[in-house]
């Protein structure tokens, strides 16, 4: 008997529950701009060398990041994406530096989001286009600039109509090609690199969490 009254107990709740977040939601619609800096966490990455087939792998490792989203209509904004990731990359083959080096990674992106309707969840699909910058952490070792674009997933939340939560998944490609050449040591003693890269992208996968300011 009293197992029939949870379900309308349970109902009645919930639309309690609803009532001011759908208010929130009409409200946090209302804005131009949005900031959400972020952390979270890369995984994957590995370059193969032309002549050898060597391959070195870039260790997963934390990263964070800035996105400055710009509203367009009630389900579409630009966004720009700011991004690094510090990590480590073998480097046996270059002469002087050691089994490895770290690798600072900053990647600056245009893109945008589309946002599926929803009240106080919106699930929303991203896509960006723009550069990445490798700058190892060596004397003697040169810094090097790509193309690189990301695609991904996520939800945004928003419990009031100035601060959200943005958890998201996002695949980031940069461009190579068999004539790219990473890693390279250039100076009086020494001229070489330790990778001629083979392939077109290098693949990476980040997840990560943000805290979002609507003004």
């Amino acid at each position: 008997m009293h197992s029939s009254r949870y379900p309308v107990a349970l109902a009645m709740l919930s639309l309690l529950l609803a009532a001011p977040f759908s208010a929130a939601q009409t409200q946090a619609d209302d804005y131009r701009f949005a900031l959400t800096p972020y952390g979270g966490y890369r995984f994957g990455g590995e370059f193969q060398q032309v002549d050898t087939d060597a391959t070195a792998e870039l260790d997963d490792s934390p990263s964070f990041g800035l996105i400055l989203s710009g509203r367009d209509s009630n389900n579409t904004n630009w966004e720009v994406l700011f991004s690094r990731q510090s990590t480590d990359v073998d480097t046996t083959d270059v002469p002087g530096v050691g089994p490895s080096t770290d690798l600072d990674m900053t990647f600056l992106q245009l893109g945008g989001t589309y946002e599926f309707d929803g009240d106080v969840a919106r699930p929303f699909i991203a896509a960006t286009f723009g550069g990445a910058r490798f700058e190892p952490n060596a004397d003697g070792l040169d810094d090097d600039t790509f193309w690189a674009f990301t695609f991904g997933t996520g939800l945004h939340f928003r419990p009031n109509e100035r601060l959200g939560f943005r958890l998201e998944a996002r695949a980031w490609g940069t461009v190579l090609d068999s004539d790219s050449k990473i890693l390279c040591v250039s100076g009086p003693a020494v001229s070489n690199c330790s990778f001629a890269i083979k392939g077109d992208v290098l693949w990476q996968v980040e997840t990560f969490a943000g805290v979002t300011f609507r003004f």
